[in-house]
């Protein structure tokens, strides 16, 4: 599916305000994971109040065990500090990378910035090596500016 093709249908799931944000960040993830056949697991990272760690918000895939990762530590962690996309084509070739499962082979993190702050990020790991590419990530920036508005 052509990523642009979604956008009508993130805003529509932002817009939805008689749902929670909870249930409306839920249905982002569920949307990406179902329509893109390589976003394997599909999640959100946030703030964890103040410190300086993230907590797992609403996601779509396997389970996790990260419910929270330090900043700096794993992609996500680095990304929380950095304040920049972090595309990873190969985990493997990743000595920071926290494996969340053997089946991933590539991750692609966008930070979530509301007010110049970063506070969260959308985290989806792929089981297709290198897959991601720059349309990800223009898409990926514009669920992020879409998923901010409602937070």
């Amino acid at each position: 599916m052509n990523l642009d093709d979604l956008k009508p249908k993130i805003t529509e799931i932002v817009s939805a305000t008689h749902l929670t944000v909870e249930k409306r960040l839920y249905q982002v993830c569920d949307l990406l994971k179902t329509n893109v056949d390589y976003y394997n697991w599909v999640g959100f990272y946030f703030k964890n109040g103040d410190k300086n760690e993230l907590k797992v918000g609403p996601y779509v895939g396997a389970p996790t065990d990260h419910i929270i990762i330090p900043f700096g530590k794993g992609i996500c962690g680095q990304v929380a500090l950095s304040n920049e996309n972090f595309v990873v084509p190969d985990v493997a070739a990743q000595d920071n990378y926290i494996a969340c499962s053997i089946t991933v082979k590539a991750e692609i993190v966008i930070p979530i910035f509301i007010n110049g702050e970063n506070i969260g990020q959308i985290d989806i790991d792929s089981n297709t090596p290198n897959p991601f590419t720059e349309a990800d990530e223009r898409f990926l920036e514009f669920v992020c500016l879409k998923v901010a508005e409602i937070l």
